[in-house]
């Protein structure tokens, strides 16, 4: 039974469990189904839970004409098909698309239950402002017109960096690329979203290795593999429909299944080799099975001659990791360490999967550079069945990231570097000078001026510093004086005694989001707060991009519910408010008040030819939905039909023109085939040579390419010198100018080539200028297009690189976390000098020079759980899922329980080095080893032992509240990306 744990007592009535009418009428399955608001994978929502459900205000469908609304599933990133059953604009009932390649007619149940979602009683149902302390509503146009006021006050006194705009991941494409152009346009970089503090690492130390940082393969492409070595990731909960793929692998291909991790999963429970190893130990455990690897030369070494460049530098450093060495530091025995290392060896190709337990530390980057260094020195990348699948969390974690809400870049990856900016107002036919004085410039210490716009903003994770840091310390003129909380839920960030510090302080903290978050209550402000209802993603249309780089279109399956209103209605709203919105949307046409999602799907479709969005019309996405059927399960190439030849979802990159037609690119790096059919070489992003060296690869090259060895990235100047410029069109030429800026206006579709255009005889000033268009500033996808015509890669062929000589550790390091217990080791492996960078100052060797080990002896990790998902105040709204999971808790091995006095059911009390404590149930398991306590991440609404609950408007409380375990949770940020350490922190616990 669901119940109210504070006070034992219901707030409401209980509801009448539906099973309990079946035996008072005659009902068919069917009907029974649809009439109580379920479908098939509601079914099992409620087998799970015993629960019960309100019958969905509609007639049954036996009565009325039912309509199929396909969309996609709003929680991981696995991308599985939701088929709603809408009758009279009401969503009735759901199925699994069973259709889909990637759940095959499966949900989890966070997926069974996304009806709930949509139409959730717990939702925000107007906007609210706090004031005096209390809650009150208002109007759309009231809360616009006030915190617009506020906001643009705020600008006038402190810059527009003082305004930090967070993003969302479970935003659309549309909406993602649309909040980094509104931040543009706002004039600042202090934009971010969840990937900071999930892949950040990711996609830092993946991108610098071969050049793009996602996911090589694919969920499906697992069935090709014949082994998988999975660590510090848990898809067993945290995206359970994708186990379904790694278990048809291992079944089909007697595939060993390795997990490595500090805790006994629901994944590693599957597993054929269970490796437990110490948090934060992570790039040792690497060059632990390398060393092995190297001294048994099971290296693939004509791949690492060919299309690897500085593995004798990683030789060099996995020297010193012999079995006693890394044993020490990772606590697994050599012996096991060499049965692992040769299972790989064995069972080629192999695929390394990795998730937020390799990410989030201190030294992430070098963790995720070590995974693929190894499937480097394997011979694993570039093939069916090998790559580095690297498991997304939200549904649209990788495609908010592609479309650059990030602090350091702009749609595509582009950076925010003079050149990219001046790409983005061609893109967005922006006067460049106007969109510059957005921006403000500040004084940085030599006395220089430094532009603003050029200069990444404070990252989310760090955003608590950029309000409670002296000003004097932080890199920007001002401090943040408002915060909007944009479909992201705090309590998933640690040190939450400190944001709440930060939230107090604020001048004005704005939340838009279908639920009220723990932003809500947190704090203890009295106004200054604005609640702003968003629509879900069901009540909406547009495109999402799942883990494998597919893009999938969702239809809109109901009106927006109450006075919610979609993201980028809002968006609009704010944009008119500025006074912006006119430049805003000068090429993206307006359907009332919403600005038309297609449009915004062709605008950036003009605009990210760096990483292949360009192809992707809404058109192609629509078609590929509407014909998943044709799409082969495991190779998700179309076997004829409409879309024939095309890779379900046309995953990036999908190069060229829309009426190109590429098909996408489901393997990265696989030179097997052309690349006009999916092939890649690893890209030439880090130039040609280092220190004498050749970057490109050796005598290898894709199928078809008419250049048989490595090659630089393509530019109009590369094309001339093949001899190839002239396969380029007159409407290509002219935009090749025209983005020199040798012509003005940009040219029509039927423009004639103009005199320096037949010749190549350009004036020598702008000669260079035309050469050095490339394949990622060519606004007519020309330079891409030749290029494949002739076979080969628009970005190049190099060399795979392992030393990424831009980043504090060039060769990946081990380093010790800031809290840990391991003193013996600091010395031999310390963490980093502390230093300024993303604006603030951060710390790093004046934390782990203390020993807090004798007063907080237990390694403190996090993670998830298959109930909830993200910060959880949508799912603990859920009452299918809420009934599953109603505690928080803490998973504390029996040794230390009996150590402890702790018992299993009884509450404790968990607190960690910077002072911050919960209140949590035990769980006395041996999930974890001694010494070491797992917490999942996803509770609210408790915060040291308090309930918060009175503090949520009325009726907008989640069912489920519990204490958040980033309450407990410490400093410690990566060296490159500002990742936050959750996964390797030290508590003390003791019984409550």
């Amino acid at each position: 039974m669901l119940r109210k744990k504070t006070n034992g007592a219901a707030r409401r009535p209980l509801r009448a469990s539906i099973l309990s009418e079946v035996g008072h009428s005659s009902v068919d399955r069917r009907a029974f189904l649809r009439g109580s608001g379920l479908a098939i994978g509601g079914l099992t929502a409620i087998a799970a839970s015993g629960g019960s459900v309100t019958r969905a205000n509609a007639q049954t469908a036996a009565e009325t004409a039912v309509e199929i609304k396909k969309s996609v599933c709003t929680h991981c990133s696995v991308g599985c098909t939701v088929m709603a059953e809408v009758s009279d604009g009401v969503w009735i009932g759901q199925e699994p698309g069973w259709d889909s390649p990637f759940n095959l007619g499966a949900h989890c149940a966070k997926g069974a239950s996304v009806r709930e979602h949509a139409h959730g009683e717990r939702r925000l149902k107007y906007p609210m402002k706090k004031e005096g302390g209390e809650w009150k509503k208002i109007s759309w146009d009231q809360a616009i017109d006030e915190i617009g006021d506020q906001m643009m006050a705020i600008r006038d006194e402190s810059g527009p960096d003082s305004v930090y705009w967070l993003g969302s991941a479970k935003h659309s494409n549309e909406q993602s690329y649309l909040f980094r152009k509104f931040a543009a346009y706002w004039g600042t970089n202090n934009v971010d979203h969840q990937a900071r503090i999930c892949h950040s690492t990711t996609v830092a130390g993946v991108a610098n290795t071969w050049g793009y940082g996602a996911m090589t393969n694919s969920y499906n492409d697992i069935h090709n593999s014949k082994a998988i070595f999975l660590i510090g990731g848990n898809p067993a909960e945290a995206h359970p429909v994708s186990l379904l793929h790694l278990l048809k692998a291992k079944e089909e291909n007697n595939a060993p299944l390795i997990v490595c991790d500090p805790r006994f999963t629901r994944t590693a429970a599957h597993a054929d080799e269970y490796v437990r190893f110490r948090p934060g130990a992570d790039v040792a455990m690497i060059w632990g099975l390398l060393w092995h690897i190297f001294e048994n030369g099971w290296e693939d070494k004509e791949f690492i001659r060919t299309r690897v460049w500085g593995m004798d530098q990683i030789r060099e450093e996995v020297a010193r990791w012999t079995p006693e060495e890394t044993e020490r530091v990772t606590g697994v025995p050599g012996s096991q360490m060499e049965r692992v290392a040769r299972t790989l060896a064995n069972n080629r190709p192999g695929t390394v999967i990795w998730c937020m337990g390799g990410t989030q530390h201190s030294n992430g980057n070098n963790n995720t550079r070590a995974y693929c260094i190894l499937q480097l020195a394997l011979g694993n990348m570039g093939v069916a069945g090998g790559g580095t699948n690297i498991f997304r969390g939200h549904d649209n974690v990788q495609g908010a990231t592609d479309l650059g809400v990030l602090a350091d870049t702009l749609p595509g990856y582009y950076g925010l570097t003079p050149g990219s900016w001046a790409h983005w107002a061609r893109v967005w036919q922006e006067d460049l000078d106007w969109l510059k004085g957005r921006f403000v410039t500040m004084e940085g210490a030599d006395g220089a001026e430094v532009p603003m716009m050029e200069q990444s903003g404070i990252p989310v994770s760090r955003w608590i510093d950029g309000v409670l840091e002296a000003k004097e310390n932080i890199e920007q003129p001002d401090n943040t004086r408002a915060m909007v909380f944009w479909g992201h839920a705090p309590n998933s960030q640690t040190r939450l005694k400190e944001m709440k510090t930060a939230m107090e302080k604020l001048d004005l903290l704005v939340v838009v989001d279908p639920y009220p978050t723990v932003s809500a209550v947190l704090h203890d402000r009295e106004d200054g707060v604005y609640l702003l209802p968003a629509s879900t993603q069901f009540e909406t249309r547009g495109s999402v991009t799942a883990s494998n780089r597919s893009l999938q279109w969702r239809e809109q399956v109901v009106a927006p519910l109450f006075e919610s209103l979609p993201d980028h209605v809002i968006m609009a709203k704010f944009a008119k408010k500025f006074g912006f919105a006119d430049r805003m949307f000068r090429n993206i046409a307006m359907d009332g008040e919403e600005p038309n999602v297609e449009d915004i799907t062709r605008e950036f479709n003009r605009g990210m030819w760096t990483v292949g969005y360009t192809g992707q019309s809404p058109e192609r996405l629509k078609l590929h939905m509407e014909n998943q059927y044709t799409f082969d399960r495991t190779t998700l190439r179309a076997v004829g039909g409409p879309a024939d030849g095309d890779f379900y979802g046309m995953p990036w990159p999908c190069w060229g023109t829309p009426e190109m037609n590429h098909p996408g690119t489901a393997l990265l790096y696989d030179m097997s085939i052309p690349v006009a059919e999916g092939g890649l070489t690893f890209r030439a992003r880090f130039g040609v040579e280092r220190d004498g060296d050749n970057l490109l690869a050796e005598g290898v090259y894709s199928a078809g390419s008419e250049i048989e060895d490595g090659y630089p990235e393509f530019t109009m100047q590369m094309l001339r010198d093949l001899g190839w410029d002239s396969d380029l069109t007159p409407y290509e030429r002219r935009m090749i100018e025209y983005v020199a800026g040798f012509i003005d206006e940009l040219p029509a579709a039927d423009a004639e080539v103009g005199e320096q255009s037949q010749t190549g005889e350009y004036p020598s000033d702008w000669a260079d200028k035309i050469g050095g268009v490339n394949w990622k500033t060519d606004l007519s996808g020309g330079i891409q297009r030749v290029a494949i015509k002739h076979g080969c890669a628009p970005f190049g062929n190099a060399k795979a690189r392992t030393v990424v000589w831009t980043f504090p550790d060039p060769v990946p390091l081990h380093r010790e976390p800031l809290y840990t217990n391991r003193r013996d080791l600091v010395e031999d492996y310390p963490t980093y000098e502390d230093k300024t960078f993303w604006r603030v100052p951060t710390m790093y060797a004046s934390i782990q020079k203390n020993d807090f080990s004798k007063d907080y002896p237990i390694i403190l990790t996090s993670g998830r759980l298959v109930e909830y998902e993200g910060g959880g105040d949508e799912t603990r709204s859920n009452p299918w899922l809420a009934e599953l999971q109603q505690d928080m808790f803490v998973e504390i091995n029996p040794r230390d329980a009996n150590n402890l006095g702790v018992r299993d059911g009884k509450q404790v009390w968990l607190e960690g080095p910077e002072g911050g404590k919960v209140k949590v149930m035990a769980m006395v398991t041996e999930r974890v080893g001694e010494g070491v306590a797992f917490m999942p991440f996803h509770f609210g609404g408790h915060f040291e032992g308090k309930d918060l609950r009175s503090k949520y408007p009325e009726g907008a409380d989640p069912i489920v509240l519990g204490e958040s375990s980033n309450t407990a949770q410490t400093y410690g940020y990566d060296s490159v990306t500002q990742m936050q350490e959750t996964k390797a922190t030290l508590c003390k616990i003791m019984p409550a």
